[in-house]
């Protein structure tokens, strides 16, 4: 049995470089942004101060959660500095209020709802979660846009009557499940709830999944995703009893698609190398299936070993090509870091 894959200095250095060589890259770029008048036409970098690299904002905002979260795990690896120093220069009062400012314009609202919201939030919980004074004067700085995106939440949520099963950004359970580890990161008990009501409402009575996945663009398990986000708002004993009904036939490593890797055909093409994605979140996912089952269940030692599988299928895929290089590193290291 191959030895498993675990997060050291050595790849938190990888994934560190493999970020610091794109958060700054501002072309080329993908805006998620609405031209109401010629006014409105100017550069990325010109729009987000802060997150115009990594060829679109939200790849940009969890690139530097994963800067922020090697630095913190691994405080002594060569790209300390260098991390130090991006965070120095885009954390300031200045930019951030740049970056709200861009939120409160004509037909934002729904400006990346909801992946870019969540990731925006990991971020806040990550930078909170650091022991020196320095981190705390950035997660200062960008409470501001934080608490705008959990305001988001508390407004959306109670009016959004179904959820987003896609494999996509869309993906709502991909999204409560990061929101929810912000809120609970800051103690903010309302959300939390809100969270925690909304997955219930949408997924409680949700039972024999067929996990009719991939699709050709995934990067996400709307499977195993709902599973995470279930695992998070339930109590052990009422996930386990909820997983159960979900998906009765993993015993039987039923539905197969779940255990089998995604095959990516082509990763200069920037729809199919989502596949890539696709393994390192279903990796995250198993992972915390496995942790959440007592450690003699099988279903938990079958998770894990599904997690390892989808973990090896992409790792070795990380950089080389721009349109993986600016984001997959991210969900390799939501896979293999420390549970919080």
């Amino acid at each position: 049995m191959s030895e498993q894959i675990v997060l050291d200095a050595r790849l938190a250095s990888c994934f560190a470089r493999i970020a610091l060589g794109h958060v700054t890259r501002e072309y080329p770029n993908k805006l998620d942004h609405i031209l109401t008048g010629p006014a409105d036409l100017k550069a990325p970098s010109a729009l987000h101060p802060v997150f115009y690299g990594s060829f679109d904002w939200h790849s940009c905002v969890h690139s530097y959660w994963l800067l922020a979260t090697v630095r913190r795990l691994f405080p002594d690896i060569a790209e300390a500095s260098a991390i130090r120093a991006r965070f120095s220069a885009s954390l300031t009062k200045s930019n951030i209020a740049s970056e709200c400012a861009y939120l409160k314009g004509k037909m934002a609202g729904g400006f990346e709802r909801p992946y870019g919201w969540a990731w925006l939030l990991m971020l806040q919980a990550e930078l909170i979660r650091h022991d020196h004074a320095e981190s705390r004067a950035w997660a200062n700085a960008l409470q501001l846009l934080s608490a705008m995106f959990a305001s988001h939440f508390q407004t959306y949520l109670p009016k959004s009557t179904y959820p987003n099963r896609a494999g996509t950004h869309g993906n709502s359970a991909f999204a409560l499940a990061l929101a929810e580890e912000y809120s609970d990161a800051i103690g903010d008990d309302a959300l939390t709830q809100l969270i925690a009501d909304t997955a219930r409402r949408w997924y409680a009575k949700d039972y024999d999944c067929q996990a009719w996945e991939p699709s050709g663009e995934d990067f996400l398990s709307p499977a195993l995703c709902e599973a995470e986000c279930m695992r998070r708002v339930l109590s052990p004993r009422a996930f386990r009893a909820w997983f159960q009904r979900f998906l009765p036939r993993l015993a039987k490593t039923d539905p197969k698609a779940l255990f089998t890797p995604a095959h990516v055909s082509d990763r200069t093409d920037g729809r199919i190398v989502h596949l890539d994605g696709l393994n390192l979140s279903r990796a995250w996912c198993w992972r915390g299936i496995a942790d959440s089952l007592p450690i003699s269940d099988p279903i938990g030692q079958l998770a894990m070993k599904a997690s390892e599988t989808h973990l090896r299928a992409s790792l070795p895929y990380l950089a080389g090509q721009y349109m993986g290089e600016h984001w997959l590193a991210t969900f390799a290291l939501l896979a293999l870091r420390p549970a919080v």
